[in-house]
């Protein structure tokens, strides 16, 4: 199976020479790496080109783009420039720079992939450190694949319609993904080291582009204020409740174009409704 790896990188510096010495060390090697060099103001390129220039497998793309922060698009703008450069794959992955791969990563990703035709999406777990121990990134179930390390199967990939631009693409991708009938997986023996905790630098602002992402959706109202609640409390901040619903709120009065069309939002709270009665 051709394995095709897209990196988007934003001033990584600090991290991206461990993450793709992690990629160099796999005992199953990927064919292809393409770093994006995003816009950088450190020297993430100069890091990135020394791996390319020992390795023929990884490519350092540079793209332009604004200095603006903007959550979830950019990083999918970016993924998509890259994805252009792509050779023909069987599985695509959108991985962070701030990541380490356990050695067999890619080797068992293979052989999940080969064993279950129905396999859409699939990883590893995230885990951060605190003190001297690594222990799980617990900002979601371990049933959930993360943001910075997704692993497609060309059918899903295609199927979905490829990545949404905006907050919200790592959730939305899922639940398309089960609606086609493809099954997801997380494999929980590998564990993927997250240098840099997600959440950092998070603001109201973030949140309120949260509770646009889940009207884009057709959460609806009911299940969007269930959602922004479980937010709020895992933040332990009650006021990030009140800016997802306000975000919510203002992108319904806006009219803002949905992710998925009115039969996939259908699925999506049927979906999401079973797995809260399933969890009362």
């Amino acid at each position: 199976m051709w394995i095709s790896i897209v990196i988007p990188a934003h001033n990584e510096a600090a991290y991206l020479k461990d993450c793709l010495d992690s990629f160099v060390g796999q005992t199953h090697l990927p064919d292809e790496v393409i770093v994006v060099d995003d816009n950088s103001s450190d020297n993430t390129f100069e890091i990135a080109q020394s791996f390319a220039e020992k390795f023929s497998w990884i490519t350092v793309l540079k793209r332009k783009s604004v200095d603006e922060h903007i959550p979830g698009r950019k990083v999918v703008d970016t993924f998509n420039f890259g994805l252009r450069h792509t050779a023909e794959f069987d599985l695509i992955g959108k991985f962070d720079a701030d990541i380490i791969l356990p050695p067999n990563y890619f080797e068992t990703m293979v052989n999940q992939f080969q064993s279950n035709w129905k396999l859409g999406m699939c990883s590893g777990l995230l885990f951060v450190q605190k003190g001297r121990d690594w222990v799980y990134e617990n900002i979601a179930d371990k049933t959930h694949i993360r943001g910075p390390i997704k692993l497609y199967h060309k059918a899903c990939f295609n199927k979905i319609g490829g990545l949404r631009p905006g907050v919200g693409w790592d959730t939305v991708d899922t639940l398309l993904a089960k609606y086609h009938g493809f099954e997801t997986q997380t494999v929980p023996e590998l564990k993927v080291k997250h240098l840099r905790p997600t959440g950092h630098g998070y603001s109201s602002t973030n949140y309120q582009a949260k509770g646009a992402a889940l009207y884009k959706m057709r959460y609806g109202i009911v299940l969007t204020k269930v959602a922004a609640l479980k937010m709020a409390w895992q933040a332990k901040s009650p006021s990030l409740y009140f800016q997802t619903i306000f975000g919510f709120l203002k992108a319904f009065f806006q009219q803002k174009p949905f992710y998925v069309s009115k039969a996939e939002g259908r699925f999506i709270r049927k979906y999401r409704w079973k797995g809260i009665w399933s969890k009362i």
